[in-house]
Parts: structure tokens; sequence; C-alpha cells
């Protein structure tokens, strides 16, 4: 029986990117959305064309009945679950001095609230052996200005995941973050010019900015057996960018 993996935020970007590789390993993947219903059912068509298995699920991150569910209906589908990979995030940028607590609650509630929810569910169903793979970023380490809010739920996520770990103690289930440094997805490079765009894809010693795939490969390998030591740690997958 194939194991099962759920894929938060699997409508696009790094998340189908994710999706498509865990499918391709093996893995009936859940895709995930918050609201993209059609993006979400063209991941499924991908993953399909390609002999895989893959059912798409709404679940907001952040409200915890809709995680709840997101769990329940993949147990119901499939009868467990084997890996959780929570990729889903927003990266909403405003300065600290301008005091935007409208968008620093989205990104929190999104980011880190929503990190801390799958996890608890994760915890309960994630069956012996598993694997939870969460999502921080690279930008951690550069303190970019405007950044504030978004880093701010992204350092929380690494907080969060060695206490987990060390929660799990004895059940045999990692737990790790993936932190990649620019990606081209749409979430990046939206609202960039491309002049910020080139240079940003300079900084890392490898000189691009990473792909999804990348990142797919990533937590293709922590999903897989060759990743079962990893555990507790913060993967930078950033070509050398931090």
């Amino acid at each position: 029986m194939a194991k099962i993996a759920i894929v938060t935020g699997a409508s696009r970007g790094i998340g189908r990117s994710i999706a498509k590789r865990l499918a391709a390993d093996g893995f009936a993947v859940i895709v995930n959305y918050a609201g993209n219903s059609v993006a979400a059912e063209e991941t499924v068509g991908e993953i399909r064309k390609a002999d895989g298995e893959a059912l798409a699920i709404k679940a907001d991150v952040a409200n915890p009945a809709e995680v709840k569910q997101l769990f329940d209906k993949t147990i119901e589908a499939y009868g467990r679950v084997d890996v959780v990979v929570n990729n889903a995030g927003i990266m909403p940028l405003s300065p600290i001095a301008k005091g935007d607590i409208e968008a620093f609650d989205k990104v929190i509630a999104t980011n880190l609230r929503g990190t801390f929810l799958i996890f608890a569910q994760a915890a309960q169903h994630v069956a012996e052996g598993g694997r939870i793979i969460a999502f921080s970023s690279s930008v951690l380490a550069k303190s970019f200005p405007t950044y504030g809010p978004y880093i701010a739920s992204k350092a929380g996520v690494e907080g969060l995941v060695p206490v987990l770990a060390n929660e799990l103690r004895g059940r045999n289930i990692t737990v790790n973050a993936i932190a990649p440094g620019p990606t081209g997805t749409d979430l990046f490079l939206t609202g960039k010019t491309p002049e910020q765009i080139a240079q940003l894809s300079k900084l890392a010693p490898l000189e691009r900015l990473g792909q999804p795939e990348d990142i797919a490969n990533v937590v293709s390998f922590l999903a897989g057996p060759d990743g079962s030591w990893v555990n507790a740690q913060i993967l930078r997958a950033n070509g050398g960018f931090a």
C-alpha cells in the first residue's frame, strides 16, 4: 500500500512541485489548498496524468476546525497519514514603523499559527516512522527591511520544530523544517522589479534563483528512507544565500 502525504499550499509554486515529486516517489498525495480549487485540481490532474494518486482537499491552515477536517478526510480516504509537509505561507511586507497590525496578524495567523495547528494534528495522526516537514525561510539571516512580520512568523516556526521533535520521542517520527532562499515562484516574484530580481539572483554563490524543484528535492530526501537520521533540523536550501 502506498504511503500517504499531505502537502499544504499545494495548488501552486513550491507546494505544487513538492506534491508532484512525492507522487513520483510513490506517495498518494493530499493536495491541500486554501481557495484556488481550479489550481489545486490542475495539480491533481498533473499527478494523475503521470500515473500518480492525488486528492484535493480545501482547508485554511489558520483555522483549527478546517485543519482537523483536513486530517479527518485524509484518514477517511486513505486510512493513514505518513508524511505531512506544511508549505502554506504568505509574505506581506511592511516596515515595522508603519505598525500595520493587520498585516502582522495575517502573516502570523497563516505562517505560525498554521504551523502550530498542522503540527498538533500531525502529532496526533502521523504513523510511526513518519515525517513532519515545516517551512521557514533563509531570509531570517538577512534581516531585510519590511520583512519584520514575515521573519517573526518564520522564527517562530523554527522554534516549534525541535520542541515537537522532542515531544515525539519514541515514535520514530522526524520533525524538520526547510528554509529556502530566493526561489522563482509567483509569491516571490510578485511586486519586484526585474532589477531587484536580478540582484537577488546574484546573492547566492551559485548566482541563480532557486527553482521549486530544488526545494521539492530536499522534501523528497527528508520524506524518503535516506532522510531517516535527520531530525529537529532547519535545512537551509538556498545555494549559499545565507
